[in-house]
Parts: C-alpha cells; sequence; structure tokens
C-alpha cells in the first residue's frame, strides 16, 4: 500500500500530559464516562510503571516494519508510539534496537497491536511497552504505510498527539482536546475515591456506602440464614 508521513501534528499540552500520569488508566477511564479503553489484549511487558504520553501513530502493513523507522524520525520528548497494522499481526515487529533509538529522542513508551520481541532487554533498558503478543518472528521491510494519521486499535481512533495513559491495567487514550478536562475529573474522583477509602479503613461497608442495599432490594435480593435456607430445600 502506499502511504503518507505527516509532520508536525498538533499535541495535547505537556502540562495536562503530566497531570494525566498521576492517575491510573482505570481512574481516567472511569472519570471521562466509561471511554477511551483500549482493548484488553495490549498487555505490558513490565510491572510496576505508569506513563502517560503523545502519541505519535503508525499504520504498518502486517510483518512489515518499515514504518516503524519512518516514524522513529517523527518522535520528540514526550511522545508515545503507537503502532497498529493494517490486519491482525503477531510478528514481532519491534524490538530492542528500536528502543534504544526511541529512548534516546525522549520517547516515554510503546503501544503496538501487534507482537513485539526483546522483552528482557526492553526492560533492562527501562522502556515501557505494551503489545497484543510477544513473538520471536521477524520482519520485513518492503512495505509502505503511513505515520501520525488516525489510526484504529480495537474499534477505538488514536490520533497523532492525542494522549496515551497505560499502566498494569491497561492502555487509554485521551482526546487531545479533552486532555485538561479529563485530568480535572479524574482528580475529583481520585478526591471521592480517597473519601471511601478512609471510610473503608473505619469499617464502613461499600453496601451502605453506596446505597446498595435499596438496589438489592429494588432487584428482589433477600436474607435468609443458613437454617432456613437448608430448610427450604435450597441445599447445603
Amino acid at each position: 500500500m502506499s502511504g503518507v508521513i505527516v509532520t508536525g501534528p498538533p499535541r495535547a499540552a505537556a502540562q495536562d500530559v503530566d497531570a494525566l500520569a498521576r492517575y491510573g488508566v482505570a481512574t481516567v477511564h472511569e472519570a471521562m464516562g466509561r471511554t477511551g479503553l483500549l482493548p484488553a489484549r495490549l498487555r505490558p511487558i513490565q510491572q510496576g510503571t505508569r506513563v502517560a504520553g503523545t502519541a505519535v501513530t503508525v499504520l504498518s502493513w502486517p510483518g512489515d516494519n518499515l514504518m516503524i523507522h519512518a516514524a522513529v524520525e517523527q518522535c520528540r520528548e514526550g511522545d508515545f508510539l503507537v503502532v497498529a497494522t493494517t490486519s491482525p499481526s503477531t510478528d514481532g515487529m519491534f524490538g530492542e534496537l528500536f528502543a534504544t533509538a526511541l529512548k534516546r529522542r525522549g520517547v516515554r513508551g510503546l503501544v503496538i497491536d501487534a507482537g513485539i520481541r526483546d522483552t528482557q532487554e526492553l526492560r533492562d533498558l527501562g522502556f515501557p511497552a505494551w503489545s497484543a503478543a510477544v513473538s520471536a518472528q521477524g520482519t520485513v521491510k518492503a512495505t509502505g504505510g503511513s505515520v501520525n494519521v488516525p489510526v484504529a486499535v480495537g474499534g477505538r481512533v488514536i490520533r497523532p498527539g492525542d494522549v496515551i495513559l497505560a499502566d498494569d491495567d491497561g492502555v487509554v487514550v485521551v482526546p487531545r482536546e479533552r486532555a485538561r478536562a479529563a485530568a480535572e475529573a479524574s482528580e475529583a474522583r481520585e478526591t471521592k475515591e480517597a473519601a471511601s477509602r478512609a471510610a473503608f479503613l473505619e469499617g464502613q461497608l461499600g453496601l451502605d456506602r453506596y446505597g446498595l442495599r435499596e438496589r438489592l432490594a429494588e432487584l428482589g435480593v433477600t436474607y435468609t440464614s443458613y437454617e432456613d435456607h437448608v430448610r427450604d430445600g435450597a441445599g447445603a
């Protein structure tokens, strides 16, 4: 396929990206109305890492990493590389040498909806990555593609300059225009959760704090003793 390399796309403001990095993927996803979450198949190759950056997007042919080479040139400090393919692929399209080049340019991480390899070397480098597969299968450099165009991952559109936030729970994308609002909503949710956490430490139950006893009653859920349950023939 032919393609295009777009230079200088707009990016979310650095201060908003850094603000989002203070919160977990689950918090931001919930704060945005349960939107933006990428597929659960994208799993981290490391643990205990949370990172946010602005997307540089790549659309590649399966098993061909030519356009990742082209994308490296377009990356700058604070970016997050996002690689999608035109059809499903598990080939190991990204490894240690790419990570070395990207780390030198200040790129904060990788999301690839395909395969990755050299995972131990990437962990040793401290270059975080989330991938759909881990595979030693090699690739070619034979087909054109695009850089910094909108790509779709699991039906979720990611545009260049959008915010990518990733941690042990997964990956969420925040549209660049919503980055500040999402950070503010995440802060408010975090404050609310802190109050709930303190209440639970004091012994309060979620059933009472969230008014869930009423919900159980509305759904027709009843309480009964073990003895009555057995006597009524429901089993031991």
